[in-house]
């Protein structure tokens, strides 16, 4: 069965380019889907993938309507070969039922696991240049003396959470875990 994914980022913005091509390619079944791609929850995408079986078709009108980064498409693309569903992108002319089609997906696939790797490299040399500096990560503690004074306040009862964050510069994460952890010690 050949399905078809369509997705749009904006409410403003038209189905009908994607829905057209996705029929004349022979979808008997179309999801649809107005939501950035940067989100990883998607509940149409999903909707499609818990759909698919073995020897189904994936067709979507480009690539980057299926995902944002090539991590994810690949990932996204590994899943489907190892369930056995085929993969289509109309516009890019990837055709993953055809020896090319596999080719061509196997070296993205290596040149996002060689860019991932140089990413990393980059930012663990960087991370040993900043210590050799004496720098050190990772976001700064806040001032113990305002978390306490920040929980008195949460105490007496008569301020707000919003304006005990706002008077004292303690975000209210950090507020409700010192709760949180004031409460663990006392049980």
């Amino acid at each position: 069965m050949k399905i078809g994914y369509a997705r749009v980022s904006t409410l403003d913005q038209n189905l009908d380019m994607q829905m057209d091509a996705l029929q004349s390619a022979g979808c008997e079944q179309i999801f649809q889907e107005k939501m950035s791609g940067k989100k990883d929850d998607r509940p149409e995408l999903q909707r499609c993938l818990d759909s698919l079986r073995k020897t189904d078709t994936l067709i979507v009108f480009k690539l980057d309507r299926l995902g944002r980064s090539t991590f994810k498409l690949l990932e996204l693309t590994s899943e489907l070969e190892k369930r056995g569903v085929e993969f289509v992108s109309i516009r890019d002319n990837i055709d993953t039922s055809t020896a090319v089609g596999k080719a061509m997906f196997r070296m993205m696939a290596v040149l996002a696991e060689m860019e991932r790797d140089i990413i990393a490299e980059r930012t663990q040399a960087g991370l040993q240049a900043a210590r050799a500096r004496g720098r050190v990560g990772g976001r700064p503690k806040t001032d113990k003396t305002k978390v306490a004074t920040a929980l008195a306040l949460y105490d007496a009862g008569q301020m707000t959470v919003p304006e005990i964050t706002q008077a004292t510069g303690v975000s209210k994460p950090t507020l409700y875990r010192a709760i949180k952890a004031r409460d663990n010690v006392s049980k």
